[in-house]
């Protein structure tokens, strides 16, 4: 089967289309017939080799590597014990872990069930490989500010896939949402749901003090404004910082991060992000499309930045 990959660290030019074994399913597996795989910026720190650098024993060193993280396709095969609702023809969407040559970006992915939901009804196939991976990011790091309705959230980056997501669910849960955008984003971001969208950059915090003069309740630094952002935050509150930053403690404020593989087999919160995905309230988000054949083109795409939504591959 083609699988999309690389066989040692480096740029963009070491991806290609590799021929490997089609895996098997076993016990609580579900084999899926991918129709595309969505390329996430960790896509391109496993390829580097900087992942690997910082988190040794999630990604083992390998002779072959098959990348990618989100998948989306038909099940066309499942082993024992597999719950009724993953039979073989149903459309799902997955996470896999991307070790070794066990990533989303494949022809054929096998899958622990607990990972695998059925893909959004009335949604287009190719366009729900964006949603499981920056959704379950932006669900974690709201769920660790654990902010109660009526409070407020301030989120960089929010017209990027996962600050776009955490602008949408925050909304879903109440919270008062201010946002970051440039000038051509705005229109976007107001579409998301912000209640409050302030400039793009590094004065984020002042804009939020003057809109909450003690400052927001908690904040998801998704733009990796890092330091920039703490005085954005009342004493006492939280920054969840998606590059991991760990910054200043002034004022009581706390500093966390999300390791979102450790909530790759959590279908219950899998399976709300896909029925908030067909109700409308997450919304599906292609940048562009390449074909399997042109992942480094895609790698170097979305390494430019200014992404809205994520590059996907199709098989």
């Amino acid at each position: 089967m083609r699988a999309v990959g690389f066989t040692e660290f480096g740029g963009p030019e070491v991806m290609r289309v590799l021929e490997l074994p089609q895996p098997q399913p076993g016990p609580g597996q579900v084999r899926i017939k991918v129709a595309a795989a969505a390329v996430n910026p960790g896509d391109l720190k496993i390829r580097s080799g900087a992942a690997h650098q910082r988190f040794p024993d999630a990604l083992p060193l390998s002779d072959v590597y098959v990348v990618g993280l989100d998948a989306v396709g038909v099940v066309d095969a499942v082993g024992e014990g597999v719950r009724p609702n993953l039979a073989v023809g149903t459309e799902v969407i997955a996470l896999l872990p991307p070790r070794k040559t066990e990533g989303a970006q494949a022809e054929y992915v096998v899958a622990p069930a607990e990972s695998v939901v059925r893909a959004p009804a009335g949604a287009d196939l190719i366009a729900a490989s964006t949603l499981l991976m920056n959704a379950l990011t932006a669900w974690m790091a709201l769920d660790t500010l654990h902010l109660a309705p009526g409070t407020t959230v301030a989120i960089t980056g929010a017209a990027g896939a996962v600050g776009g997501y955490a602008v949408q669910l925050a909304r879903a849960d109440g919270l008062s949402v201010i946002a970051d955008a440039a000038d051509r984003d705005r229109d976007l971001v107001a579409g998301l749901g912000a209640d409050h969208i302030v400039a793009r950059g590094t004065g984020f915090a002042d804009h939020v003090r003057q809109l909450r003069p003690h400052g927001a309740d908690g904040v998801i630094d998704a733009a990796g404004l890092d330091d920039a952002v703490a005085p954005a935050v009342r004493d006492g509150a939280t920054i969840v910082s998606l590059d991991a930053h760990s910054g200043t403690t002034e004022r009581g404020v706390r500093w966390s991060s999300v390791m979102v593989m450790d909530r790759f087999t959590d279908t219950a919160t899998l399976t709300r992000l896909r029925d908030q995905a067909e109700s409308g309230v997450l919304s599906l988000r292609v940048a562009t499309m390449f074909p399997a054949e042109h992942a480094a083109a895609a790698h170097r795409y979305l390494a430019a930045g200014g992404v809205r939504g994520r590059p996907v591959l199709t098989f």
